[in-house]
């Protein structure tokens, strides 16, 4: 597996923006949606090309396209929506998945209440998005659901990643790449991130 941190100077910028416990829920979610096209830029950094020819209104010409179908991303619901936005004004032909999980509080284990997903899935490049890796749990319950069904080219993304769910995400996919703006120290004893951002879903909606 590798860990891929987008160090551009305006990711970071823009993360230290949404760590500010100050910063409201307007502005969180505006810099969240910034942030998350920047990531989707690196996260697509890779995707295969061809050529085609076109016409310009000067002459024909070969010219790059996408070699395969567009990518699909999946949101992790309900913070995973939040992320998904950016990536899509990005790349607007994308398909959409959509898995919802929730971590219960006592065991910290996912628990899956909703899963839509492209009838061609297997055939994309998959694209999971979640803005924290905390415990690992969710993003690997995520995943296993995902592959099970076929899909074989994943990715996951997200804007803040912990070292112990890097590790547990390790341990069940150590196919699958991680993209992430930063990887910060630890978790707490509520398995939240440290420094972090808070609860990312909050956050974003003004739920708490």
């Amino acid at each position: 597996m590798t860990v891929h941190v987008v160090d551009h100077p305006l990711v970071q910028v823009k993360l230290t923006q949404m760590r500010k416990k100050e910063t409201p829920t307007v502005e969180f979610r505006r810099l969240a949606k910034e942030l998350s096209m920047l990531l989707a830029y690196e996260v697509t950094r890779n995707l295969p090309l061809t050529e085609r020819e076109i016409e310009t209104p000067v002459a024909r010409a070969m010219m790059p396209v996408l070699k395969y179908l567009e990518p699909c991303f999946v949101s992790i619901l309900r913070a995973g929506n939040g992320i998904l936005d950016g990536m899509m004004d990005l790349l607007p032909t994308a398909r959409v998945g959509h898995i919802g999980l929730y971590r219960d509080p006592e065991t910290l284990e996912a628990v899956e209440y909703y899963y839509k997903m492209p009838t061609d899935m297997n055939e994309r490049e998959v694209i999971v998005v979640d803005p924290m890796l905390a415990t690992g749990h969710t993003a690997v319950a995520a995943i296993e659901r995902l592959k099970k069904d076929g899909a074989k080219h994943i990715k996951f993304l997200c804007i803040l990643a912990a070292p112990e769910g890097i590790a547990e995400f390790e341990k069940h996919h150590p196919d699958v790449q991680i993209y992430t703006a930063s990887v910060d120290q630890c978790l707490n004893e509520h398995g939240y991130i440290v420094p972090g951002l808070g609860d990312a879903g909050d956050r974003i909606y003004g739920t708490k």
